[in-house]
């Protein structure tokens, strides 16, 4: 692999043995995926996926207490995944012991690790730090080290960007060493489409639903979508907005880290369908086939006809526009419903970027009368043990759908849900 002058020292141990492990671990993970070089990260800031301090990430602090004890911090300020824990957020007696006793229980003391290493600021905790609002918003073509999965797909394809989906740690030694390895998606050859998805669908299609379907059909490879430009018009805010929470989808329902939308996405409108690949595989999605897809999905819970006890909505966090807009539509519900507040307790989760905007806003006061909860939490974490795995979730994520018990209802359905309404 080649090393230019400043890694070659490192190689030596002339900048010391801690960082050049660093760079024998980045190495030898980019020799397993064919790298030919390392290559500098030149965005501003990078973003770390491991923002929980669970009890179990022993060998985890322990390396970061070597990289702070030799100086080997971060090249870059960075931003982190969002925080597991909120008070504001419904749960048990039983759930807080869990959470504050045995899960979480390093969450304190791992924080000031993160301060020490370079975390951006105590309010960088986000799945969506590219949003304007958080700050953390690469450039085209920029070389950038994270593994968060949804904002590695949300990177590559809509900001145009360069990222691999890197698994956490490794996202970490990317930022220490200021260098990355050559591979997969930071290539012309690798950015390229392997399959034409055409969207034959008669209205928008939902976009955690279509990502969903995307995303089973073609796991890690790279899809070009025809048709749905005739929905989205040009990369605007609410564009934006769908395509964050439809790769969001395609990332945790397959393993995309990349996807191209005709006339749309940065290097669709650039460079057309020169993107596709020769012999790239056709799949048609229509409202049956959607259909098909939203039947497909499993429930887990143990009583399935079970009265929902809580509400999660944004995984990924929602964007100001999202909160604005879903405050007027849970209005409407309300009223249409003869209610005053939402009848199924109701989490809203952003960025405390977000959070802090939308409390300028007359909506913040809005949603509150409403009885729904803000909150800067990850609702992942939230669900990932067994007495939250016990309780009927009901969300619009197909990513908290995937990895947790919570079950998934179109937009539509989960207003109707929490307003008092039925759903379909």
């Amino acid at each position: 692999m080649q090393l230019n002058q400043e890694l070659q020292e490192v190689m030596e141990g002339k900048k010391g043995e801690t960082l050049k492990k660093v760079l024998h671990t980045m190495m030898r993970y980019g020799e397993l995926f064919g790298a030919d070089a390392m290559v500098p990260i030149t965005s501003r800031y990078n973003h770390l996926v491991t923002s929980f301090g669970l009890k179990a990430l022993t060998p985890v602090y322990d390396l970061l207490d070597q990289l702070i004890a030799e100086g080997a911090v971060s090249r870059q300020k960075f931003t982190m995944d969002p925080r597991p824990l909120d008070p504001d957020v419904p749960s048990s007696f039983l759930q807080n012991i869990v959470f504050q006793k045995f899960m979480y229980s390093k969450q304190e003391s791992y924080e000031k690790q993160l301060k020490k290493l370079g975390l951006l600021d105590q309010d960088a905790f986000t799945c969506t730090c590219y949003l304007d609002e958080v700050g953390n918003v690469p450039k085209p073509g920029e070389i950038l080290s994270w593994s968060e999965s949804s904002a590695v797909v949300y990177a590559n394809s809509v900001l145009g960007a360069r990222c691999n989906r890197n698994s956490g740690i490794l996202d970490l030694m990317g930022s220490v060493l200021g260098y990355v390895p050559r591979f997969g998606l930071l290539t012309d050859e690798g950015r390229k489409a392997d399959w034409i998805i055409e969207i034959r669908t008669s209205k928008k299609p939902e976009a955690q639903l279509l990502g969903s379907a995307v995303g089973k059909k073609v796991m890690e490879e790279v899809p070009y979508l025809v048709g749905l430009d005739r929905w989205l018009g040009t990369l605007d805010e609410d564009a934006k907005t769908y395509l964050k929470d439809f790769g969001a989808a395609t990332a945790s329902n397959g393993a995309v880290g990349l996807y191209h939308v005709e006339g749309i996405t940065p290097e669709a409108a650039q460079q057309g369908r020169g993107l596709i690949r020769e012999g790239a595989k056709t799949y048609v999605i229509d409202d049956a086939e959607l259909e098909r897809v939203y039947r497909s999905y499993p429930v887990i819970w143990k009583k399935k006809d079970a009265k929902p006890k809580l509400c999660f909505m944004g995984c990924p966090h929602m964007s100001l526009k999202q909160l604005t807009d879903w405050t007027e539509k849970v209005e409407k519900g309300l009223a249409e419903n003869g209610h005053k507040k939402v009848t199924v307790p109701t989490v809203f989760t952003a960025a405390p970027g977000v959070i802090k905007e939308f409390q300028k806003t007359e909506y913040a006061s809005r949603l509150k009368k409403t009885g729904i909860i803000l909150s800067y939490i990850c609702p992942l974490m939230y669900m990932n043990n067994p007495l939250s795995t016990s309780m009927p979730v009901i969300t619009s994520s197909n990513k908290l759908r995937t990895y947790t018990s919570a079950r998934y209802y179109t937009d539509e359905e989960i207003l109707a849900q929490i307003t008092g309404g039925e759903a379909k």
